[in-house]
């Protein structure tokens, strides 16, 4: 029976922990991007208060270190490995649905010679249209509530500037052109299902247009809203 017992323990196959990050080794922006990813699933799952989140959130991108890193999130679930796993969101489709986005505006956003800005805490209708005309315009959704999983944003630019920032947990889409100017959108793609999809269509001359993700920002309650607005 020992021998038998010898054997087994032989021939039964030896689990190996994937070997740790060495703690000074320097910290990349997907490093950075997949320890934000952590904190933000613990923020949506109530591990964490949104004052904990960004405190943490401010440590991630100051961090330098995977050693720095670690600890902002050494005790929530699937911390160690996981910190580095990738995660693949679904992507979001390219363009809007047909039918779901009217042609009509539902809010204009004008600035001739002046500036408009639009944020904090506001209702994002299904078309926004904005207009810098030797000016600038600033729309944050960061702090915005959505009602619709579905938004476009029409941005035109000349000799002007058209500002849009958007919640982490969105998505983000681009089609536009610039002439002797800027059309920039960072493509994103939600990790969480059903998340809203903000699509940016610009044409710039001599201008700039420019869209991207407000670090530390998300929606909350994100699903709690849309169910509430759409019914379910």
């Amino acid at each position: 029976m020992g021998t038998l017992s010898g054997v087994d323990l032989e021939k039964r196959p030896q689990q190996t922990n994937p070997e740790p990050r060495p703690a000074g080794l320097r910290a990349s922006d997907a490093d950075r991007d997949r320890t934000a990813d952590i904190l933000r699933e613990a923020l949506a799952e109530g591990r964490l208060t949104a004052e904990e989140h960004g405190e943490r959130i401010d440590g991630v991108y100051r961090a330098k270190t995977m050693g720095e890193l670690e600890p902002l999130v050494s005790d929530l679930p699937a911390a160690g490995g996981a910190a580095h796993a990738t995660v693949t969101p679904e992507p979001a489709p390219s363009r809007p649905s047909d039918g779901v986005v009217p042609p009509v505006a539902d809010e204009n956003l004008v600035a001739v010679f002046s500036s408009s800005v639009r944020k904090g805490r506001w209702r994002v209708g299904r078309r926004t249209h904005a207009y810098a005309i030797f000016g600038s315009v600033e729309i944050d959704l960061s702090e915005a509530i959505f009602e619709q999983r579905q938004v476009v944003i029409k941005a035109i630019s000349v000799f002007g500037s058209v500002e849009i920032r958007v919640p982490e947990n969105v998505s983000l889409r681009g089609n536009g052109t610039g002439v002797l100017g800027n059309f920039e959108v960072e493509t994103l793609d939600s990790a969480e299902r059903d998340a809203p999809v903000v699509f940016v269509d610009g044409f710039a001359i001599l201008g700039h247009i420019e869209a991207k993700p407000k670090r530390g920002k998300l929606v909350r309650d994100l699903h709690k809203q849309l169910r509430k607005h759409l019914g379910h």
